[in-house]
């Protein structure tokens, strides 16, 4: 089974961290990611530029309206993703509870993929 783990953090909050703080958790970060590459449960990572580089689209009126920035006001923003492959949602969470911003304040949002079509 796959899932995304997305991993959500308040930039405000993370831009707050002292640099060498920001770095330990960047370190801690590439070793997490190291071990799910061994452990053969890693298929994808992707970190995100801040949301304020985001375009956001929806439609109106059945027209595009394109609009600079994230798509709502949040507390917490999308910084990145992980997709694994595992057993189940246990392991799943086993593995998301070791993501290293969650002691500093982040959230990871587990999901199961749908089977592709």
């Amino acid at each position: 089974m796959q899932y995304m783990l997305m991993c959500c953090i308040d930039e405000s909050h993370w831009n707050g961290l002292s640099q060498l703080e920001r770095d330990r958790v960047m370190q801690e970060y590439g070793a997490w990611i190291d071990g799910i590459r061994k452990s053969r449960h890693h298929v994808a990572t992707g970190k995100l530029r801040p949301s304020s580089t985001a375009t956001t689209i929806r439609k109106k009126a059945g027209q595009p309206v394109i609009t600079d920035g994230p798509f709502a006001e949040t507390k917490e923003q999308i910084g990145g993703f992980h997709l694994i492959e595992c057993g189940g949602l246990d392991e799943a969470l086993q593995i998301a509870g070791r993501i290293p911003t969650l002691p500093v304040g982040g959230t990871v949002e587990v999901r199961q993929m749908e089977p592709s079509l």
